[in-house]
Protein backbone atom coordinates (compact mmCIF):
# COMPACT_ATOMS: atom_id res chain seq x y z
CA UNK A 1 0.00 0.00 0.00
CA UNK A 2 1.14 3.55 -0.62
CA UNK A 3 2.96 5.44 1.95
CA UNK A 4 3.71 9.12 1.95
CA UNK A 5 3.73 9.04 -1.82
CA UNK A 6 0.90 9.49 -4.28
CA UNK A 7 0.33 5.80 -4.99
CA UNK A 8 -0.43 2.91 -2.69
CA UNK A 9 1.80 -0.18 -2.62
CA UNK A 10 0.58 -3.71 -2.49
CA UNK A 11 2.62 -4.87 0.51
CA UNK A 12 2.14 -2.64 3.46
CA UNK A 13 5.74 -1.65 4.12
CA UNK A 14 7.72 1.38 3.15
CA UNK A 15 11.11 0.44 1.66
CA UNK A 16 12.50 1.75 -1.65
CA UNK A 17 12.90 -0.99 -4.22
CA UNK A 18 10.07 -3.09 -2.81
CA UNK A 19 8.06 -3.14 -6.02
CA UNK A 20 5.18 -5.34 -4.96
CA UNK A 21 3.74 -5.69 -8.39
CA UNK A 22 3.67 -8.82 -10.44
CA UNK A 23 4.01 -10.21 -13.92
CA UNK A 24 1.26 -12.22 -15.54
CA UNK A 25 3.14 -15.45 -14.82
CA UNK A 26 0.49 -17.84 -16.15
CA UNK A 27 0.85 -21.52 -15.46
CA UNK A 28 0.94 -23.95 -18.37
CA UNK A 29 -2.23 -25.82 -19.18
CA UNK A 30 -0.69 -28.90 -17.58
CA UNK A 31 -1.02 -27.31 -14.14
CA UNK A 32 -2.73 -29.32 -11.42
CA UNK A 33 -6.49 -29.48 -11.50
CA UNK A 34 -8.93 -30.78 -8.96
CA UNK A 35 -10.70 -32.96 -11.50
CA UNK A 36 -10.23 -34.06 -15.12
CA UNK A 37 -11.46 -31.35 -17.44
CA UNK A 38 -12.18 -31.34 -21.15
CA UNK A 39 -10.01 -28.43 -22.30
CA UNK A 40 -11.26 -28.46 -25.88
CA UNK A 41 -13.20 -25.30 -26.62
CA UNK A 42 -15.93 -25.11 -29.25
CA UNK A 43 -14.80 -23.46 -32.48
CA UNK A 44 -17.39 -20.71 -31.99
CA UNK A 45 -15.72 -19.47 -28.80
CA UNK A 46 -13.40 -16.53 -29.33
CA UNK A 47 -9.78 -16.84 -28.25
CA UNK A 48 -8.74 -13.40 -29.47
CA UNK A 49 -8.37 -11.79 -26.06
CA UNK A 50 -5.48 -11.56 -23.63
CA UNK A 51 -4.94 -14.70 -21.60
CA UNK A 52 -6.39 -13.71 -18.22
CA UNK A 53 -7.07 -15.42 -14.94
CA UNK A 54 -10.56 -15.63 -13.44
CA UNK A 55 -12.22 -16.87 -10.28
CA UNK A 56 -15.59 -18.57 -10.63
CA UNK A 57 -17.58 -18.86 -7.38
CA UNK A 58 -20.10 -21.69 -7.43
CA UNK A 59 -22.86 -22.82 -5.13
CA UNK A 60 -21.95 -25.67 -2.81
CA UNK A 61 -22.20 -29.28 -3.85
CA UNK A 62 -19.93 -31.56 -5.88
CA UNK A 63 -22.52 -32.05 -8.59
CA UNK A 64 -22.86 -28.30 -9.09
CA UNK A 65 -19.10 -27.81 -9.33
CA UNK A 66 -18.80 -30.67 -11.81
CA UNK A 67 -21.40 -29.20 -14.15
CA UNK A 68 -19.88 -25.71 -13.88
CA UNK A 69 -16.46 -27.10 -14.85
CA UNK A 70 -17.99 -28.49 -18.03
CA UNK A 71 -19.55 -25.12 -18.74
CA UNK A 72 -16.19 -23.44 -18.19
CA UNK A 73 -14.66 -25.61 -20.89
CA UNK A 74 -17.48 -24.87 -23.31
CA UNK A 75 -17.01 -21.14 -22.66
CA UNK A 76 -13.35 -21.32 -23.64
CA UNK A 77 -11.86 -21.62 -20.17
CA UNK A 78 -9.30 -23.98 -18.70
CA UNK A 79 -9.61 -25.02 -15.07
CA UNK A 80 -6.26 -24.41 -13.41
CA UNK A 81 -7.31 -25.44 -9.90
CA UNK A 82 -10.59 -26.00 -8.13
CA UNK A 83 -11.02 -25.29 -4.43
CA UNK A 84 -14.17 -27.36 -4.11
CA UNK A 85 -14.17 -27.05 -0.31
CA UNK A 86 -15.09 -23.37 -0.69
CA UNK A 87 -16.60 -23.43 -4.17
CA UNK A 88 -13.91 -21.34 -5.91
CA UNK A 89 -12.51 -22.35 -9.30
CA UNK A 90 -9.41 -20.74 -10.81
CA UNK A 91 -9.68 -20.47 -14.59
CA UNK A 92 -7.58 -19.18 -17.49
CA UNK A 93 -9.20 -18.02 -20.70
CA UNK A 94 -8.54 -15.99 -23.83
CA UNK A 95 -12.21 -15.58 -24.54
CA UNK A 96 -12.95 -11.86 -23.95
CA UNK A 97 -16.57 -12.81 -23.20
CA UNK A 98 -15.70 -15.61 -20.78
CA UNK A 99 -16.84 -13.91 -17.56
CA UNK A 100 -20.11 -12.67 -19.01
CA UNK A 101 -20.84 -16.12 -20.45
CA UNK A 102 -20.03 -18.16 -17.35
CA UNK A 103 -22.06 -15.88 -15.06
CA UNK A 104 -25.18 -17.10 -16.87
CA UNK A 105 -24.41 -20.71 -15.97
CA UNK A 106 -26.66 -22.43 -13.45
CA UNK A 107 -24.85 -22.84 -10.14
CA UNK A 108 -22.49 -19.87 -10.64
CA UNK A 109 -22.90 -17.16 -8.00
CA UNK A 110 -20.24 -14.79 -9.35
CA UNK A 111 -17.24 -14.75 -11.65
CA UNK A 112 -14.64 -12.16 -12.52
CA UNK A 113 -11.23 -11.47 -13.98
CA UNK A 114 -8.52 -11.16 -11.35
CA UNK A 115 -6.73 -8.51 -13.45
CA UNK A 116 -7.44 -6.10 -16.27
CA UNK A 117 -4.33 -6.61 -18.44
CA UNK A 118 -0.92 -8.27 -18.52
CA UNK A 119 1.27 -6.42 -16.06
CA UNK A 120 4.65 -4.80 -15.80
CA UNK A 121 6.49 -3.85 -12.64
CA UNK A 122 5.24 -0.75 -10.91
CA UNK A 123 7.51 1.74 -9.20
CA UNK A 124 8.00 2.05 -5.47
CA UNK A 125 6.45 4.92 -3.56
CA UNK A 126 8.10 4.40 -0.21
CA UNK A 127 8.22 7.15 2.37
CA UNK A 128 11.89 6.46 2.86
CA UNK A 129 14.45 3.91 1.80
CA UNK A 130 14.81 0.58 3.48
CA UNK A 131 17.72 1.02 5.84
CA UNK A 132 20.10 -1.93 6.19
CA UNK A 133 21.69 -2.30 9.58
CA UNK A 134 25.35 -1.25 9.47
CA UNK A 135 28.12 -3.26 11.06
CA UNK A 136 28.88 -0.36 13.38
CA UNK A 137 25.25 -0.14 14.55
CA UNK A 138 25.21 -3.89 15.20
CA UNK A 139 28.45 -3.68 17.19
CA UNK A 140 27.23 -0.79 19.30
CA UNK A 141 23.90 -2.50 19.96
CA UNK A 142 25.56 -5.75 21.05
CA UNK A 143 27.70 -3.81 23.51
CA UNK A 144 24.54 -2.38 25.10
CA UNK A 145 22.64 -5.67 25.25
CA UNK A 146 21.68 -6.69 28.77
CA UNK A 147 21.67 -10.20 30.17
CA UNK A 148 18.99 -12.26 28.42
CA UNK A 149 18.79 -9.98 25.38
CA UNK A 150 19.76 -10.97 21.85
CA UNK A 151 22.55 -8.76 20.46
CA UNK A 152 20.33 -6.44 18.41
CA UNK A 153 17.42 -6.29 20.84
CA UNK A 154 18.47 -2.88 22.25
CA UNK A 155 17.50 -1.42 18.85
CA UNK A 156 14.02 -2.95 18.98
CA UNK A 157 12.01 -0.20 20.67
CA UNK A 158 8.88 -1.96 19.45
CA UNK A 159 9.25 -4.86 21.92
CA UNK A 160 8.97 -2.81 25.13
CA UNK A 161 6.27 -0.71 23.42
CA UNK A 162 3.97 -3.74 23.63
CA UNK A 163 5.66 -5.24 26.74
CA UNK A 164 6.97 -8.21 24.76
CA UNK A 165 10.28 -8.00 26.62
CA UNK A 166 8.42 -8.52 29.90
CA UNK A 167 6.30 -11.30 28.40
CA UNK A 168 9.45 -13.21 27.40
CA UNK A 169 10.44 -13.50 31.05
CA UNK A 170 7.33 -15.63 31.54
CA UNK A 171 7.18 -17.54 28.25
CA UNK A 172 8.45 -17.41 24.68
CA UNK A 173 5.34 -19.10 23.31
CA UNK A 174 4.62 -22.69 22.33
CA UNK A 175 6.25 -24.56 19.46
CA UNK A 176 2.84 -26.18 18.89
CA UNK A 177 1.53 -22.85 17.57
CA UNK A 178 2.19 -21.79 13.95
CA UNK A 179 1.82 -18.35 12.39
CA UNK A 180 1.65 -18.31 8.59
CA UNK A 181 3.16 -15.33 6.81
CA UNK A 182 1.01 -14.97 3.68
CA UNK A 183 3.33 -12.69 1.78
CA UNK A 184 6.24 -12.45 -0.68
CA UNK A 185 8.04 -15.52 0.65
CA UNK A 186 10.17 -16.30 3.70
CA UNK A 187 13.89 -17.13 3.76
CA UNK A 188 13.85 -20.06 6.17
CA UNK A 189 17.64 -20.38 5.97
CA UNK A 190 18.08 -17.18 7.99
CA UNK A 191 19.77 -18.11 11.31
CA UNK A 192 17.10 -16.21 13.26
CA UNK A 193 14.22 -17.97 11.47
CA UNK A 194 15.52 -21.49 10.82
CA UNK A 195 15.03 -22.72 14.42
CA UNK A 196 11.32 -21.87 14.35
CA UNK A 197 10.40 -22.57 10.72
CA UNK A 198 7.46 -24.88 9.96
CA UNK A 199 8.19 -26.46 6.59
CA UNK A 200 5.04 -28.59 6.52
CA UNK A 201 2.86 -25.48 6.69
CA UNK A 202 4.86 -23.66 3.98
CA UNK A 203 4.14 -23.48 0.26
CA UNK A 204 4.16 -21.32 -2.83
CA UNK A 205 0.68 -20.36 -4.03
CA UNK A 206 1.84 -18.26 -6.98
CA UNK A 207 -0.65 -18.70 -9.82
CA UNK A 208 -3.29 -20.08 -7.47
CA UNK A 209 -1.84 -23.60 -7.33
CA UNK A 210 -0.01 -24.98 -4.25
CA UNK A 211 3.62 -25.78 -5.05
CA UNK A 212 5.22 -27.92 -2.33
CA UNK A 213 8.69 -28.19 -3.87
CA UNK A 214 11.40 -27.68 -1.28
CA UNK A 215 12.08 -23.97 -0.86
CA UNK A 216 9.24 -22.87 -3.14
CA UNK A 217 8.13 -20.57 -0.30
CA UNK A 218 11.40 -18.58 -0.42
CA UNK A 219 11.78 -15.26 -2.25
CA UNK A 220 13.93 -15.45 -5.37
CA UNK A 221 17.21 -13.52 -5.65
CA UNK A 222 15.51 -10.48 -7.19
CA UNK A 223 12.23 -10.76 -5.28
CA UNK A 224 10.93 -8.80 -2.32
CA UNK A 225 12.36 -9.27 1.17
CA UNK A 226 9.06 -8.11 2.68
CA UNK A 227 7.84 -11.50 3.92
CA UNK A 228 11.16 -12.33 5.56
CA UNK A 229 11.06 -9.04 7.49
CA UNK A 230 7.50 -9.76 8.64
CA UNK A 231 8.44 -13.30 9.75
CA UNK A 232 11.27 -12.02 11.95
CA UNK A 233 8.98 -9.64 13.79
CA UNK A 234 6.67 -12.54 14.61
CA UNK A 235 9.04 -15.33 15.57
CA UNK A 236 12.77 -14.59 15.28
CA UNK A 237 14.35 -17.03 17.72
CA UNK A 238 15.78 -15.99 21.08
CA UNK A 239 19.12 -17.62 20.39
CA UNK A 240 21.86 -15.12 21.27
CA UNK A 241 21.85 -14.00 17.66
CA UNK A 242 20.34 -11.01 15.87
CA UNK A 243 16.90 -9.83 16.94
CA UNK A 244 14.05 -11.27 18.99
CA UNK A 245 10.52 -11.85 17.70
CA UNK A 246 7.32 -11.00 19.54
CA UNK A 247 6.70 -14.73 20.04
CA UNK A 248 10.18 -16.27 19.72
CA UNK A 249 9.08 -19.74 20.79
CA UNK A 250 6.30 -20.29 18.23
CA UNK A 251 6.61 -21.65 14.72
CA UNK A 252 6.40 -19.52 11.58
CA UNK A 253 5.64 -20.68 8.04
CA UNK A 254 5.93 -19.02 4.66
CA UNK A 255 3.03 -19.00 2.22
CA UNK A 256 4.22 -17.19 -0.89
CA UNK A 257 1.42 -15.47 -2.77
CA UNK A 258 3.11 -12.68 -4.73
CA UNK A 259 4.26 -12.99 -8.32
CA UNK A 260 8.00 -12.63 -9.06
CA UNK A 261 7.72 -8.88 -9.50
CA UNK A 262 5.22 -8.48 -6.73
CA UNK A 263 1.49 -8.44 -7.49
CA UNK A 264 -0.82 -10.28 -5.13
CA UNK A 265 -3.59 -11.83 -7.22
CA UNK A 266 -6.88 -13.21 -5.94
CA UNK A 267 -6.20 -16.78 -6.98
CA UNK A 268 -2.93 -16.85 -5.00
CA UNK A 269 -4.53 -15.28 -1.92
CA UNK A 270 -7.35 -17.84 -2.02
CA UNK A 271 -4.78 -20.63 -2.24
CA UNK A 272 -2.89 -19.15 0.71
CA UNK A 273 -5.85 -19.06 3.06
CA UNK A 274 -6.99 -22.56 2.08
CA UNK A 275 -3.47 -23.94 2.55
CA UNK A 276 -3.26 -22.36 6.00
CA UNK A 277 -6.67 -23.77 6.89
CA UNK A 278 -5.68 -27.30 5.99
CA UNK A 279 -2.20 -27.35 7.51
CA UNK A 280 -2.84 -26.56 11.15
CA UNK A 281 -2.06 -22.85 11.08
CA UNK A 282 -3.24 -20.94 14.17
CA UNK A 283 -2.71 -17.37 12.94
CA UNK A 284 -2.27 -15.84 9.48
CA UNK A 285 -0.56 -12.51 8.88
CA UNK A 286 -1.64 -10.54 5.80
CA UNK A 287 0.44 -7.43 5.09
CA UNK A 288 -0.75 -6.66 1.55
CA UNK A 289 -3.83 -5.83 -0.46
CA UNK A 290 -5.17 -7.91 -3.32
CA UNK A 291 -4.37 -6.48 -6.76
CA UNK A 292 -5.32 -4.83 -9.04
CA UNK A 293 -7.99 -2.88 -7.14
CA UNK A 294 -7.22 -0.78 -4.09
CA UNK A 295 -10.92 -1.13 -3.27
CA UNK A 296 -13.20 -3.78 -4.74
CA UNK A 297 -16.71 -2.49 -5.40
CA UNK A 298 -19.55 -4.96 -5.13
CA UNK A 299 -21.56 -3.22 -7.85
CA UNK A 300 -18.90 -4.26 -10.36
CA UNK A 301 -19.29 -7.89 -11.46
CA UNK A 302 -15.55 -8.60 -11.61
CA UNK A 303 -14.68 -6.93 -8.31
CA UNK A 304 -17.67 -8.50 -6.59
CA UNK A 305 -16.33 -11.94 -7.52
CA UNK A 306 -12.90 -11.15 -6.08
CA UNK A 307 -14.42 -10.08 -2.76
CA UNK A 308 -16.49 -13.26 -2.64
CA UNK A 309 -13.57 -15.56 -3.43
CA UNK A 310 -11.20 -14.08 -0.84
CA UNK A 311 -14.00 -13.86 1.75
CA UNK A 312 -14.82 -17.54 1.31
CA UNK A 313 -11.16 -18.49 1.73
CA UNK A 314 -10.62 -16.29 4.81
CA UNK A 315 -13.81 -17.58 6.46
CA UNK A 316 -12.72 -21.14 5.73
CA UNK A 317 -9.37 -20.54 7.44
CA UNK A 318 -11.16 -19.13 10.50
CA UNK A 319 -13.57 -22.05 10.62
CA UNK A 320 -10.54 -24.34 10.66
CA UNK A 321 -9.12 -22.46 13.65
CA UNK A 322 -6.98 -19.63 12.27
CA UNK A 323 -7.08 -16.02 13.45
CA UNK A 324 -6.60 -13.78 10.39
CA UNK A 325 -4.66 -10.55 11.04
CA UNK A 326 -4.22 -7.86 8.38
CA UNK A 327 -2.54 -4.50 7.91
CA UNK A 328 -4.83 -1.47 7.53
CA UNK A 329 -2.85 0.18 4.73
CA UNK A 330 -0.53 3.12 4.27
CA UNK A 331 -2.60 5.69 2.38
CA UNK A 332 -3.53 7.96 5.32
CA UNK A 333 -7.18 7.26 4.47
CA UNK A 334 -10.15 7.32 6.82
CA UNK A 335 -11.72 3.97 6.00
CA UNK A 336 -14.89 5.01 7.84
CA UNK A 337 -15.43 8.10 5.68
CA UNK A 338 -18.61 8.50 3.63
CA UNK A 339 -16.53 8.49 0.48
CA UNK A 340 -12.90 8.20 -0.63
CA UNK A 341 -11.05 9.05 -3.81
CA UNK A 342 -9.16 6.15 -5.35
CA UNK A 343 -6.64 7.29 -7.97
CA UNK A 344 -4.58 4.08 -8.18
CA UNK A 345 -6.96 1.46 -9.58
CA UNK A 346 -6.63 -0.62 -11.58
CA UNK A 347 -2.88 -0.73 -11.09
CA UNK A 348 -2.24 -3.11 -14.00
CA UNK A 349 -3.42 -0.69 -16.69
CA UNK A 350 -4.00 3.05 -16.58
CA UNK A 351 -5.55 4.00 -13.24
CA UNK A 352 -8.58 6.26 -13.28
CA UNK A 353 -9.93 8.48 -10.54
CA UNK A 354 -13.10 7.20 -8.92
CA UNK A 355 -15.11 8.14 -5.86
CA UNK A 356 -15.92 5.10 -3.74
CA UNK A 357 -17.93 4.26 -0.63
CA UNK A 358 -15.59 2.24 1.63
CA UNK A 359 -18.59 0.38 3.06
CA UNK A 360 -19.46 -0.94 -0.40
CA UNK A 361 -15.96 -1.05 -1.91
CA UNK A 362 -13.59 -3.13 0.19
CA UNK A 363 -9.85 -3.37 0.64
CA UNK A 364 -9.33 -7.14 0.74
CA UNK A 365 -8.46 -9.00 2.89
CA UNK A 366 -8.22 -6.06 5.34
CA UNK A 367 -11.94 -5.20 5.35
CA UNK A 368 -13.32 -8.72 5.19
CA UNK A 369 -15.57 -9.34 8.23
CA UNK A 370 -13.77 -11.30 10.94
CA UNK A 371 -10.27 -10.18 9.97
CA UNK A 372 -8.35 -8.29 12.69
CA UNK A 373 -7.45 -4.92 11.12
CA UNK A 374 -4.29 -3.26 12.48
CA UNK A 375 -3.20 0.38 12.36
CA UNK A 376 0.42 1.44 12.85
CA UNK A 377 2.10 3.42 15.61
CA UNK A 378 5.43 5.22 15.74
CA UNK A 379 7.88 5.16 18.62
CA UNK A 380 5.90 7.81 20.54
CA UNK A 381 2.74 5.65 20.50
CA UNK A 382 1.01 8.00 18.06
CA UNK A 383 -0.68 6.90 14.86
CA UNK A 384 2.02 6.64 12.22
CA UNK A 385 1.94 9.42 9.65
CA UNK A 386 1.04 7.08 6.78
CA UNK A 387 -1.37 4.70 8.54
CA UNK A 388 -4.96 4.30 7.45
CA UNK A 389 -7.54 4.68 10.21
CA UNK A 390 -11.30 4.64 10.74
CA UNK A 391 -13.71 4.38 13.63
CA UNK A 392 -15.32 0.95 13.55
CA UNK A 393 -12.78 -0.32 11.02
CA UNK A 394 -9.52 -0.43 13.01
CA UNK A 395 -9.58 -3.23 15.57
CA UNK A 396 -6.24 -2.70 17.31
CA UNK A 397 -2.93 -0.87 16.93
CA UNK A 398 0.74 -1.87 17.12
CA UNK A 399 4.21 -0.51 16.32
CA UNK A 400 4.80 -0.10 12.60
CA UNK A 401 7.44 2.61 12.74
CA UNK A 402 7.43 6.16 11.43
CA UNK A 403 9.93 8.75 10.25
CA UNK A 404 12.49 9.15 13.01
CA UNK A 405 12.10 12.94 12.91
CA UNK A 406 8.37 12.54 13.59
CA UNK A 407 8.57 9.94 16.35
CA UNK A 408 12.13 9.32 17.61
CA UNK A 409 12.62 6.30 19.89
CA UNK A 410 14.21 6.39 23.31
CA UNK A 411 17.84 5.32 23.66
CA UNK A 412 19.47 2.91 23.10
CA UNK A 413 17.28 2.60 19.98
CA UNK A 414 18.22 5.14 17.31
CA UNK A 415 15.86 4.55 14.39
CA UNK A 416 12.10 5.12 14.33
CA UNK A 417 11.52 2.23 11.90
CA UNK A 418 11.17 -1.48 12.76
CA UNK A 419 14.29 -3.67 12.75
CA UNK A 420 13.86 -7.24 11.54
CA UNK A 421 15.31 -10.05 9.43
CA UNK A 422 16.21 -9.82 5.74
CA UNK A 423 17.08 -12.65 3.31
CA UNK A 424 20.64 -13.92 3.32
CA UNK A 425 21.08 -13.60 7.06
CA UNK A 426 20.78 -9.82 7.11
CA UNK A 427 18.86 -7.29 9.17
CA UNK A 428 17.24 -3.99 8.24
CA UNK A 429 14.64 -1.37 9.07
CA UNK A 430 11.24 -0.92 7.45
CA UNK A 431 8.06 0.97 8.32
CA UNK A 432 4.44 0.38 7.44
CA UNK A 433 1.23 -1.16 8.64
CA UNK A 434 2.97 -4.26 7.24
CA UNK A 435 5.24 -4.04 10.26
CA UNK A 436 2.37 -3.40 12.70
CA UNK A 437 0.28 -6.42 11.70
CA UNK A 438 2.94 -9.04 12.62
CA UNK A 439 3.20 -7.59 16.13
CA UNK A 440 -0.49 -8.40 16.59
CA UNK A 441 -0.07 -11.81 14.92
CA UNK A 442 2.75 -12.55 17.36
CA UNK A 443 0.63 -11.59 20.37
CA UNK A 444 -2.24 -13.71 19.03
CA UNK A 445 0.24 -16.60 18.92
CA UNK A 446 1.14 -15.97 22.57
CA UNK A 447 -2.56 -16.05 23.48
CA UNK A 448 -2.97 -19.30 21.57
CA UNK A 449 0.09 -20.68 23.39
CA UNK A 450 -1.48 -19.81 26.73
CA UNK A 451 -4.93 -21.09 25.70
CA UNK A 452 -4.34 -23.89 23.15
CA UNK A 453 -8.03 -24.73 22.84
CA UNK A 454 -9.24 -21.17 22.39
CA UNK A 455 -11.33 -20.58 19.27
CA UNK A 456 -10.45 -17.73 16.89
CA UNK A 457 -13.35 -15.79 18.39
CA UNK A 458 -11.93 -16.11 21.90
CA UNK A 459 -8.43 -15.16 20.76
CA UNK A 460 -9.79 -12.04 19.06
CA UNK A 461 -11.80 -11.13 22.15
CA UNK A 462 -8.72 -11.47 24.35
CA UNK A 463 -6.66 -9.32 21.96
CA UNK A 464 -9.23 -6.58 22.36
CA UNK A 465 -9.75 -6.91 26.12
CA UNK A 466 -6.04 -7.05 26.86
CA UNK A 467 -5.11 -4.06 24.69
CA UNK A 468 -3.91 -0.93 26.49
CA UNK A 469 -6.50 1.81 26.14
CA UNK A 470 -5.35 4.67 23.94
CA UNK A 471 -7.57 7.73 23.60
CA UNK A 472 -7.81 9.83 20.45
CA UNK A 473 -4.90 12.19 19.88
CA UNK A 474 -6.51 15.39 18.60
CA UNK A 475 -5.39 17.70 17.16
CA UNK A 476 -3.17 15.38 15.15
CA UNK A 477 -0.38 17.31 13.42
CA UNK A 478 2.30 14.65 13.07
CA UNK A 479 4.79 16.78 11.11
CA UNK A 480 4.19 19.93 13.21
CA UNK A 481 3.49 22.16 10.21
CA UNK A 482 0.38 23.71 11.73
CA UNK A 483 -2.06 21.66 9.63
CA UNK A 484 -4.23 18.90 11.08
CA UNK A 485 -3.31 15.71 9.24
CA UNK A 486 -6.20 13.49 10.38
CA UNK A 487 -9.11 13.52 12.80
CA UNK A 488 -9.63 10.70 15.28
CA UNK A 489 -13.23 9.82 16.14
CA UNK A 490 -14.41 7.69 19.04
CA UNK A 491 -13.70 7.31 22.75
CA UNK A 492 -10.97 6.02 25.01
CA UNK A 493 -11.91 2.38 24.68
CA UNK A 494 -12.56 2.30 20.93
CA UNK A 495 -11.62 4.84 18.29
CA UNK A 496 -10.54 5.31 14.72
CA UNK A 497 -6.79 5.68 15.29
CA UNK A 498 -6.11 2.88 17.75
CA UNK A 499 -9.17 0.62 17.74
CA UNK A 500 -9.45 -1.06 21.14
CA UNK A 501 -5.94 0.13 22.00
CA UNK A 502 -2.31 -0.93 21.75
CA UNK A 503 -1.72 -4.68 21.66
CA UNK A 504 -0.31 -6.03 24.95
CA UNK A 505 2.01 -9.05 24.93
CA UNK A 506 2.40 -9.21 28.70
CA UNK A 507 -1.31 -9.56 29.37
CA UNK A 508 -1.42 -12.20 26.63
CA UNK A 509 0.78 -14.49 28.72
CA UNK A 510 -0.70 -13.53 32.13
CA UNK A 511 -4.44 -13.89 31.51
Amino acid sequence: MAHLGSRRRRALALPVGLALTASLGFLPTSAATAAPVDETSPAAVSTSGEKLSYVVNVKRGYGVAKSVKKAISKAGGTVVYAYDQIGVIVVHSQNPDFAETIRKTRGVESAGATRTAPLESAGDTAIEAEQPLSAQEAEEAAAKAEDGQDPLEPLQWDLPAIKADQAHKKTLGSSRVTVAVIDTGVDDTHPDLAPNFDRKASVSCVGGVPNTADGAWRPGPDESDHGTHVAGTIAAAKNDYGITGVAPGVKVSGIKVSQPDGFFYTEAVVCGFVWAAEHGVDVTNNSYYTDPWLFNCKNDEDQKALVEAVSRAARYAERKGAVNVAAAGNSRMDLAADELTDTTSPNDTTPTERIINPRECLDIPTQIPGVVTVSALGAKDLKASYSNYGNGVIDISAPGGDRTQYQPPEAPATNGLILSTLPGGGFGYKAGTSMASPHVAGVAALIKSKHPYATPGIVKTLLSLQADDKACTNPYDINADGTVDAVCEGGTFKNGFYGSGIVDALDAVRW
